[in-house]
This record gives C-alpha cells, sequence and structure tokens, in this order.
C-alpha cells in the first residue's frame, strides 16, 4: 500500500520505537489482548505523545472479553481474527481516511489505491 511499518513484537518495543522515530505516525494497528499491557493501554500511552495518531484494533477474542478493555465503544475501529489482506487493507484505509484529528486521510494526501 506504499505505507511505511513499524514492527514491534512486544508494546514496550512499540513505545521504544515511537519514542525515537522522527516522522508523524498516522496510525497504530494493535491486538487488545496482549502480555505486558492491553492495546487500549497502548494507545493511551502514544496518545500521550502522538495526539493526532489514529488506532485499529484487532482480536481473535469474543466480543466478551474485548468489551472488558473498553475497545468496543462507539467509534472505535476494530477488525476480527481471522481476517484477509483485503479486510486489513479496507480497514487501514477507513481508518486512514477519517476526518477528524488534525492527520490527513489517504485520499487528501493523493495516495490512490486500486480496488
Amino acid at each position: 500500500m506504499g505505507l511505511t511499518v513499524l514492527a514491534a513484537q512486544s508494546p514496550a518495543e512499540a513505545l521504544r520505537l515511537t519514542g525515537g522515530y522522527p516522522d508523524v505516525i498516522d496510525l497504530l494497528l494493535t491486538d487488545v489482548v496482549m502480555p505486558e499491557m492491553s492495546g487500549r493501554e497502548l494507545q493511551l500511552r502514544l496518545l500521550e505523545r502522538r495526539p493526532q495518531l489514529r488506532t485499529l484494533f484487532m482480536s481473535g477474542y469474543t466480543a466478551d472479553v474485548i468489551a472488558h478493555h473498553n475497545v468496543l465503544d462507539e467509534g472505535v475501529h476494530f477488525l476480527h481474527k481471522p481476517f484477509s489482506l483485503a479486510d486489513l487493507r479496507h480497514a487501514v484505509i477507513e481508518v486512514l481516511n477519517e476526518s477528524s484529528g488534525p492527520a490527513e486521510g489517504l485520499a487528501q494526501r493523493g495516495n490512490a489505491f486500486p480496488a
């Protein structure tokens, strides 16, 4: 899709990577349930440093488990596992093209994605 990806194996590594990354980070793609901290906790910690950050949560757990992590709130972007690459691509584009917040969407940047 022409996007730069910073891959982290843990929430601690994600915090370290993003802390030293000089450019804008538009999207956090995170699992809901992880060791060390939840995806929601990671999101909140990253938002302190990068308030423009958008988040796409993912999980293979049932809605009951996910609800305990406050991820099923209205307006929260969520992708249920397993998902296809097409599903992921669609969800990423949807989140990045959302007009809320100071970050511009992919469409406004002129990036084109074939259907």
